[in-house]
């Protein structure tokens, strides 16, 4: 009789452990910023992964005798000045887009969430130096790093994922110190507090799970504000260096030869306004099934 009376009371148990993902999922199905953008996130990072098994032709090989060709069966979206494969260049590119975006994105967000979490965490003087540092951070937006970075070691992607990173830094830092501050301030941090339970306890087992969701909605907008960073370094000469495909020195190959030959500004230039859209999208869509207030209203 006791086996049958423990599975039957082991049951609701497991149903309700799994209940609150399955509302999320059934909320986020149904919210169409979050389905569109992760759709077309998912579109961006797919063709990310694809080059690195296939691409229709290499990104590196040089045909100029096949140069400036309209889409064909044998080229989908034509070549370029220099007779690559366009659709290739465009694959690859999303690639080293991304892994800029990710490993800046982590930069920032590493560093960020820890100085952030020390500030609301000390207050005083601690707080105050990390903040006022985060404000001396913002006067040098990545452009003005990167070329102050590309003076010193020379351009490159190890220069704008430096220059991007350290520039995500503050918006991390002044993120998770205001969230993070409000939580010092409930009740259930004090009670932690009586009880005996050290600053550093009290930060990883109470605030920071308690402002996860915005700092995954804030990583999310950033990674969007990383890829167009990177478009633009790129643009400029400062970020990802030849024969590495860049969706942003595509459209620097392209400014001379936007009347003879349009699309070739308008294939990078569409990929990463997909990418950014989607990123924001998706972040939208986060912030609206993360916040309780919003999650209870739906």
């Amino acid at each position: 009789m006791s086996a049958p009376m423990t599975a039957s009371a082991d049951a609701p148990t497991v149903a309700t452990a799994r209940k609150p993902a399955t509302g999320f999922w059934r909320r986020a199905l149904r919210h169409r910023s979050f389905v569109l953008g992760g759709l077309l996130s998912l579109l961006v990072i797919g063709a990310a992964l694809l080059s690195l098994v296939w691409t229709p032709w290499s990104p590196y090989d040089i045909d100029v005798a096949s140069k400036l060709k309209p889409p064909t069966a044998a080229h989908w979206l034509g070549t370029d000045v220099l007779g690559r494969d366009i659709a290739s260049l465009l694959l690859v590119g999303a690639r080293s887009t991304i892994a800029v975006g990710i490993i800046a994105v982590g930069i920032g967000l590493t560093f960020g969430v820890c100085l952030g979490l020390l500030a609301a965490a000390r207050k005083g003087w601690t707080e105050e130096l990390i903040m006022r540092m985060s404000d001396f951070t913002f006067a040098f937006p990545a452009v003005l790093s990167a070329i102050m970075l590309a003076a010193v070691a020379g351009p490159g992607m190890l220069t704008s994922i430096t220059a991007i990173g350290i520039f995500q830094i503050p918006t991390f830092v002044r993120v998770t110190r205001g969230s993070a501050s409000a939580i010092w301030a409930r009740e259930f941090v004090l009670a932690a507090r009586a009880s005996g339970k050290g600053t550093f306890l009290i930060t990883i087992e109470h605030v920071l799970p308690n402002i996860l969701s915005i700092l995954i909605v804030q990583a999310t907008i950033q990674f969007a504000l990383a890829i167009l960073a990177e478009a633009g370094l790129s643009y400029l000469g400062l970020g990802t260096q030849p024969p590495q495909p860049s969706w942003g020195r595509m459209l620097n190959d392209a400014q001379t030869l936007l009347f003879q030959s349009p699309m070739l500004a308008v294939y990078p230039g569409a990929a990463i306004a997909v990418a950014v859209l989607g990123l924001n999208l998706l972040g939208d869509g986060l912030r609206d099934l993360l916040d309780p207030r919003l999650a209870r209203e739906r």
